[in-house]
């Protein structure tokens, strides 16, 4: 019978009694809390000083400004990048401690070496899992799984005094689940322990076209999402206020003669959201496919959903077609459009925005989009709620038994801003306006524009400060600290303070150019396609 994650008083975790523990495993947890302890040592620094600090884990997906930040105050957990254990556990539950750095390409590598699979896999294989866990992580299994921290069973965590708690279900439960979407506010996740389940070959994908717009899309899913035995993924493109796709999908090991196998990770293949939108077009059946299992978990990796398209945008007159997809595709993983943003500093050049609206309001939703922003594709995923207190989205709508939380439906938006800071700043004040009104809620991953008054309504502030005071994270920033956006003065500071280069860096095309350089010249990781789970199907 395993033991479950606990630091013992040599400070390495416990798990004598678990068979499948080896001498490796044993030398990796002792590594691994010889990092904690450094990382623990480090904040209890900060705290005893009474000082903030940030945390340096190497990567972000996060679109928020990362200006005034002390480089001398941070606490850096970039080591902690290990899979240490992928086991199928005691009675058939397998699961695998993973440290807080590891992104969903090499995690999903491990764990397929198994024949097991996570749960909940974020689409972008650079999202990390300790990001998946204070950050909110709704993908299109969300629809039976929750967001990615419903999948946790543990989480291992230095508090802001430097105490290193677990925490569970059954213990500090508050915490696990207070920690969630928080954007590390609370504490330093250090280690998790994931659930898995079998991992199959294929996806078989059925497309289903909607012709009537959101009231078509929003019944088709409501009506699929019941369906949790049939389906293990469900999501859905919206190509136009009227056109777009419900995709529904499950795991297979049995293919089908009469169904054709795609691919979306090499850079022959198409894009995802293009090649759905060939599929449907001209026809009003649904439609099925093969795809390998993990070209259908990163299947939007190539494009970015299809934020990538905005790049050829920018550097116009660069043809959007497949020859130039194929030739620039080293630069179109998210990757790599993620680093380019962030460096660019051109993080006003788009609306990136995830956004939870109850199944009634959504089509007003997208109606308002539509006549504000234009914005074309938009993404459709069902989302099983989390029950309150959470730092999560959620609508707060119950079921006629009056406790089952009804599902949502978040709709990914994203695309180019209006141009000019004020025409941005006005567009996402009226997103957030528009949201309140139809009872809505926006991932944390982007800049804020709410007031503090705006914002606190929306979650239970008094559970968080109780948190905060009883976990002694009081000194540490909050939740709006950290995703508020820059306020007018300090940004006509920073702007009164650039120097002639930094000027020109800013202007296009150099802006774009500058980030593109700065992503080539910083990139430590190893391309996704290179990955060993691509050969867990191997093409013929």
């Amino acid at each position: 019978m395993s033991r479950d994650v606990r630091p013992a008083a040599n400070g390495w975790s416990q798990w004598t009694s678990d068979a499948s523990i080896n001498g490796s495993t044993v030398a990796a947890l002792r590594t691994h809390s010889r990092e904690v302890d450094l990382v623990a040592k480090s904040v209890r620094s900060f705290y005893e000083r009474g000082e903030k600090f940030r945390i340096n884990h190497g990567s972000t997906n996060s679109t928020r400004s990362g200006t005034g930040r002390d480089p001398g105050k941070v606490v850096d957990t970039s080591r902690l990048n290990r899979v240490l254990l992928v086991t199928d556990g005691d009675a058939g539950k397998p699961y695998a401690l993973v440290e807080p750095n590891v992104p969903m390409d090499r995690l999903v590598e491990e764990t397929l070496k198994y024949g097991l699979i996570p749960p909940v896999v974020m689409e972008f294989p650079g999202i990390t899992v300790g990001g998946g866990y204070a950050g909110t992580s709704g993908e299109s299994s969300s629809f039976k799984h929750g967001f990615f921290d419903q999948t946790l069973e543990q989480v291992e965590m230095v508090l802001a005094n430097g105490e290193v708690v677990v925490c569970s279900e059954d213990e500090h439960r508050d915490l696990f689940r207070g920690a969630a979407g928080a954007v590390g506010t609370l504490g330093v996740t250090t280690l998790v322990k994931l659930q898995l389940q079998k991992a199959k070959k294929y996806v078989e994908v059925t497309y289903h076209p909607v012709e009537g717009g959101m009231d078509e899309a929003t019944a088709k899913l409501q009506l699929f999402t019941k369906r949790t035995n049939d389906y293990d993924y469900i999501d859905g493109i919206m190509y136009s206020k009227l056109r777009g796709a419900i995709i529904t999908a499950h795991m297979t090991e049995t293919l089908s003669r009469d169904l054709p196998i795609q691919r979306f990770s090499a850079a022959s293949d198409p894009w995802f959201y293009l090649h759905v939108q060939q599929r449907i077009s001209q026809r009003s059946e649904p439609c099925s496919e093969i795809i390998p299992l993990p070209d259908y978990l990163f299947r939007y990796d190539r494009g970015g959903f299809w934020v990538g398209a905005a790049a050829f945008k920018y550097f116009k007159p660069t043809p959007f077609n497949d020859t130039m997809r194929w030739f620039l595709d080293d630069f179109l993983h998210t990757r790599m459009l993620y680093t380019a943003l962030h460096t660019s500093g051109q993080n006003e050049l788009m609306i990136v925005q995830d956004l939870a609206l109850p199944y009634d309001t959504a089509k007003e939703f997208v109606d308002f989009t539509d006549s504000e922003f234009g914005i074309f594709p938009l993404w459709l995923c069902p989302l099983k709620q989390s029950p309150s207190p959470t730092m999560h989205p959620h609508v707060d709508q119950y079921e006629a038994d009056g406790s089952t939380l009804k599902p949502m439906l978040n709709v990914g938006l994203w695309g180019l801003a209006p141009a000019g800071h004020k025409a941005f700043l006005q567009a996402n004040q009226d997103l957030e306006r528009k949201l309140l009104e139809l009872g809505g809620m926006k991932w944390l991953y982007a800049q804020t524009y709410y007031t503090e008054e705006q914002f606190w309504s929306q979650f239970d502030k008094p559970a968080y400060d109780a948190l905060r005071r009883k976990y002694h994270a009081t000194g540490l920033p909050t939740v709006y600290d950290k995703v508020r956006a820059e306020d007018e003065v300090k940004r006509a500071d920073r702007e009164g303070q650039k120097t002639w280069k930094q000027a020109a860096i800013d202007t296009w095309p150099l802006s774009g150019l500058y980030g593109l350089i700065k992503a080539i010249a910083g990139r430590s990781y190893i391309d996704a396609r290179s990955s060993s789970w691509k050969d867990w199907v191997p093409r013929s």
